[in-house]
């Protein structure tokens, strides 16, 4: 078991691994800003709907993409490590964790429309979500199962089956949402079912591609034989991987409650409004998650080397790169605000309401980018070690002890506005960055054990 020959750190290097996956991120991008897009013509009980459950559907997919990220760390540093053998069993790990979520989400099904229910919700836009969310919630296992590979992948250095799957979906998901949302090609027009098909097909379609690569042994050193999967190496990864699953579950959970309560109960048109806020801002934050990702595979194969010392200047780079992308994206959210939010209308055109409180709102996400850019780049480096325990609790306290509670009362008792529901948003994320500054800088990361012993040959 030879560990490869220690890299040279540069921006090169750096960018030569990200943008695959900058650009997987990216298609994710075009599919949320997609849906957007073709169904706003529906009105925005529609486009409520559409961008509030694609949300929703997270809330079942984040929990288990998120406990997945961790077979990037596993395999980063076992290919440090040279344990090259050990590395395959991984993948498998990641399909079961799939494949378990996508069991656990079928019984929620029929539970779907009692919930909306009891949001504060137009009738129709919760007839709609619900029609939504029960099409979307079988893309589960497909979702995560394509994570896992694409994480996996990444962590041996090999990022480009993640950009495969992740196109093959995005131009599936365009095609059927073009086909099926309005009256096209003979076919009715579907709506708001339509778009949830198309994201639902498109799914299945990208993980079977990179599954398929994945069993034939294509872009990596696969070795045949018996799998040998090992209980105790899946309870490894359940360890670390499930904090860091719950992480991301509860944070989305304080947001998801946060669009779906506070900033729901400032009206249809104010939540359609936010939504596609966080679509447009999804062009800024999935390259930037890409290239945190990235600078993630090179710490996590820096610490399988035993090399602590080169990940600070690896995270700095990533940081600085990260920060340039947001930052600069940011700049033309807040000088053009209008002119990107009047792409968001009716046949009709956008309602001058949702243009102003629209405007408003892209134009306030632009201070948020730099806080967004270091949180994302410091915690991808701490999951890289295997400090997943320390973020999810960072992440619990600040997202529930404070976002959650603060923008309740100054929404819903002190009768705050669009403003009041920005501040909160941007103050959270500026609290995250410094929380995870600061559990980085205290350098407690370097002695935790993420892959353990190494692997008998």
């Amino acid at each position: 078991m030879n560990a490869p020959a220690a890299p040279e750190h540069t921006l090169r290097t750096l960018l030569t691994l990200a943008w695959p996956i900058v650009l997987a991120r990216a298609t994710q991008s075009v599919i949320g800003f997609g849906d957007a897009l073709m169904v706003a013509p529906l009105g925005e009980d529609a486009l409520a709907a559409v961008t509030t459950g694609s949300l929703n559907v997270y809330a079942f997919i984040i929990l288990p993409m998120g406990t997945a990220f961790i077979l990037q760390s596993f395999a980063a540093q076992l290919r440090g490590r040279g344990d090259l053998i050990g590395i395959q069993r991984y993948a498998y790990y990641g399909l079961i964790v799939g494949l378990i979520a996508g069991l656990i989400a079928l019984p929620f099904l029929p539970l779907i429309h009692p919930a909306l229910t009891l949001l504060e919700l137009p009738e129709n836009v919760t007839s709609m979500m619900a029609s939504y969310l029960a099409i979307r919630l079988l893309s589960v296992a497909p979702a995560v199962g394509l994570e896992a590979l694409g994480n996996w992948y990444g962590g041996l250095g090999n990022t480009r089956p993640s950009l495969v799957g992740s196109t093959v979906s995005m131009v599936l998901d365009v095609f059927f949402n073009y086909a099926l949302i309005e009256p096209r090609f003979g076919l009715p027009g579907y709506g708001v079912e339509g778009a949830a098909w198309g994201s639902t097909v498109s799914s299945w379609v990208g993980f079977g591609v990179v599954a398929f690569m994945f069993l034939r042994g294509q872009g990596y050193d696969r070795v045949v034989g018996p799998l040998a999967l090992r209980m105790s190496e899946l309870k490894r990864v359940l360890r670390f991987g499930l904090p860091n699953g719950i992480n991301w579950f509860l944070e989305f959970a304080a947001f998801i409650m946060f669009i779906n309560v506070v900033v729901g109960h400032l009206g249809t048109t104010t939540l359609a409004a936010f939504n596609i806020v966080m679509s447009i801002n999804s062009i800024s934050f999935m390259p930037a998650f890409g290239l945190a990702s990235a600078g993630a595979i090179l710490a996590g194969e820096a610490i399988g080397r035993r090399a602590h010392h080169e990940v600070s200047s690896i995270v700095l780079l990533t940081a600085k790169v990260t920060a340039g992308w947001m930052g600069a994206i940011g700049l033309i959210y807040f000088a053009l605000p209008t002119q990107i939010l009047s792409w968001f209308g009716s046949d009709a055109g956008p309602t001058s309401e949702l243009l102003q409180i629209g405007a408003v709102m892209l134009g306030m996400s632009a201070i948020w980018q730099l806080f967004d850019a270091i949180s994302m780049t410091l915690s991808e480096a701490l999951r890289s070690a295997g400090d997943t325990t320390w973020c999810m609790a960072a992440r619990l306290v600040l997202a529930w002890l404070v976002f959650t509670p603060v923008s309740w009362l100054a929404v819903l008792s002190f009768g705050g506005g669009v403003y009041t529901v920005m501040v909160a948003l941007i103050g959270y994320l500026a609290l995250l960055a410094a929380a995870f500054v600061w559990r980085f800088s205290s350098g407690k990361w370097r002695s935790i054990d993420l892959v353990g012993e190494p692997s008998l040959l």
